[in-house]
């Protein structure tokens, strides 16, 4: 008993999808969604060699528009407003306890962070607004803020 290939493209395109769910690279939702294309194709009657040709033709329009969507998101905004602790550079923030450059507390933009002064002669006294010159790991490098 002959398979109809239609059947083939399908299993094989829900399998691409399925697969795409749990790595989330995108490239293997194209491919399925190309396999779906060439299921359409081929329970129209369309002979194998044209059914590749409508399954390549399917993946490289898929990867030409929508391979730059899915790096767009993949690499975040360009040119855009920083992100992350990167948005926190240059932000005020407020000395919960006192600061020295070892040790503190601040807190910048609703959120407590450890902290330290950017210089080990420098203490800042709980209560004195800081500026942000840098996150190091998870301790914001603080300096005096008039």
């Amino acid at each position: 008993m002959p398979v109809d290939m239609w059947v083939v493209w399908l299993i094989a395109a829900v399998g691409l999808i399925v697969l795409e769910v749990f790595t989330l690279t995108a490239a293997l939702g194209i491919l399925g969604g190309a396999g779906l294309i060439t299921a359409l194709a081929a329970a129209l009657g369309l002979p194998l060699p044209l059914q590749l040709v409508v399954f390549s033709g399917a993946a490289v329009a898929g990867v030409g528009l929508l391979g730059p969507v899915a790096r767009r998101h993949l690499t975040g905004p360009r040119g855009g407003a920083p992100f992350g602790v990167d948005a926190l550079l240059g932000k005020p923030g407020y000395v919960v306890q006192e600061v020295n450059g070892r040790e503190g507390r601040v807190r910048i933009g609703g959120e407590e962070w450890t902290a330290r002064a950017m210089d080990d002669s420098v203490v800042i006294p709980a209560g004195a607004t800081v500026g942000v010159l840098q996150i190091d790991g998870a301790t914001a490098v603080v300096y005096p803020r008039e």
